[in-house]
């Protein structure tokens, strides 16, 4: 990503290449992939620093963090597929 970053930013022509890269349904694939695995890690880094506070540190409490992490782990992977495609 940070290449494809660095490619975009070179030239006109370098961003025009690699804008025509990503219509590869493999390359979308690749994205969503990051995209997810980086929005999941968000959504749980954010519990983390919630239980870092005190918040939800018993057993009900920490079921209930992961069943919040879970579903908005799911949503953000949704949108990151929407956004991607």
């Amino acid at each position: 990503m940070l290449w494809a970053l660095d490619a975009s930013l070179e030239s006109a022509e370098s961003f025009a290449s690699l804008k025509a890269g990503f219509d590869n349904g493999l390359v979308k694939f690749i994205t969503w992939g990051i995209l997810s695995a980086l929005g999941y890690h968000l959504i749980a880094g954010v519990k983390h620093l919630v239980m870092d506070m005190g918040i939800g540190e018993t057993k009900e409490g920490g079921r209930t963090g992961a069943i919040i992490t879970l579903i908005g782990g799911v949503i953000v992977i949704i949108l990151a597929g929407v956004w991607v495609w």
